[in-house]
């Protein structure tokens, strides 16, 4: 553990920081080390394998309890492998508190649930990056993250194999023990975490060497997600049962399943509506013409109208980005950019001269009009 970096460090935050600074600096640096945008560069892959780590410890309240008091060997589930270390994988916060301090009778000492009940895995989060189009229509997808699963070699039960966990005697199994303290008030009865079996109420003579006696393990997981038509950039999909497994037969958590869209290089996404913009030129935007349109199901033909101007925009109905309800689609917009020429050579600019000279008002609406805006401030 002496190799690891501080975990505020890895996510470029103080160790104040609130939950939503937490997130929003996982989420940077998600980004910024993807492997999808960095194909083949193990250095970027290590960081964001450093950077899901200490988030995965710093947004579980909990586990970052642990780690501000005990740093790393407060939530590694491997320390102090084969010893029975009281900072086991989701041990409540409450029962290192109360095993170094004692509780305080009346303020939830005596209301401490059964240490061996069914508890819920936490929650994992991850991301994946899919390209506009696949946004669009939907994908399916094989994401690798890590979470913390059942032991594969104690089946949860953290004693190694052949053997099995025994009830402590010190507590009978309950995790609590009752103590008796003189104070001014006379003798006050408080209960804490057994010193023995530091709350779990079962001793392990014998720790699992695969998972240290913790009963569960860190591994890589791949599944595949169904990404549906219309996701949009920084959604979320929840899929239920696919984050850190429960303890003591406990459901699993859920896999929070970040979307980032890459840009495109043609089309622009506003809501479900797709906007680009078309060049074309000036004798096409004069004299009207038949164009080709990219669109997200392929090309289609337009036929521009005579007289097309700069940012004039036209709809194409029904050839935007599909609902995510799945009921019917966006539009597409075109905005026409009239591109002009460059670098004439004298006889292009002669001709474009001749062509100005036989030009009048009547050709040029928005200057007629400006022209008669100027007549009226200056009355000329």
């Amino acid at each position: 553990m002496a190799d690891k970096r501080d975990y505020y460090e890895v996510l470029g935050v103080q160790k104040g920081a609130s939950d939503d600074e937490i997130k929003k600096a996982y989420r940077k640096g998600a980004k910024q080390y993807h492997p999808d945008l960095h194909p083949g560069d193990k250095e970027c892959e290590e960081k964001f394998k450093e950077v899901n780590e200490a988030y995965e410890v710093l947004s579980d309240s909990e586990k970052r309890a642990r780690y501000d008091q005990f740093g790393h060997a407060g939530v590694d589930p491997n320390f102090g492998a084969g010893g029975g270390s009281p900072f086991g994988q989701d041990m409540d916060i409450g029962d290192i508190f109360n095993s170094f301090f004692g509780g305080f009778g009346g303020f939830g000492g005596n209301r401490r649930s059964n240490p061996n009940a069914p508890r819920r895995g936490n929650d994992v989060e991850t991301q994946v990056v899919i390209s506009f189009e696949e946004a669009a229509k939907g994908c399916k997808k094989t994401i690798s993250y890590n979470n913390v699963v059942t032991c594969d070699d104690c089946h949860g039960t953290g004693a190694q194999k052949g053997t099995q966990a025994k009830t402590c005697s010190a507590c009978s199994g309950t995790g609590r023990v009752t103590v008796s303290q003189r104070s001014p008030f006379g003798v006050v009865q408080t209960q804490r975490a057994c010193d023995v079996c530091h709350g779990k109420g079962k001793i392990i003579d014998t720790p699992c060497r695969t998972c240290g006696g913790n009963g569960r393990q860190r591994k890589a997981k791949k599944i595949d997600i169904t990404i549906p038509a219309g996701i949009s950039d920084e959604q979320v999909l929840n899929v239920g049962g696919h984050g850190n497994s429960g303890i003591n037969g406990g459901p699993a958590g859920d896999l929070h399943v970040y979307v980032k869209v890459k840009p495109h290089e043609i089309f622009e996404r506003r809501g479900d509506d797709v906007w680009c913009e078309m060049p074309i030129t000036v004798a096409q935007a004069m004299l009207g013409s038949e164009v080709t349109v990219p669109t997200l199901d392929g090309k289609v033909s337009y036929s521009v109208h005579e007289g097309t101007q700069p940012g004039d925009v036209f709809k194409l109905k029904g050839k935007g980005i599909p609902h995510l309800n799945g009921r019917g689609r966006g539009d597409q917009y075109v905005k026409m950019n009239v591109e002009i020429p460059r670098g004439l050579n004298s006889k292009q600019k002669k001709s474009v001269m001749e062509f100005g000279d036989t030009l009048t008002d009547k050709n040029y609406a928005k200057r007629k009009s400006f022209k008669e805006k100027l007549k009226k401030m200056f009355g000329e």
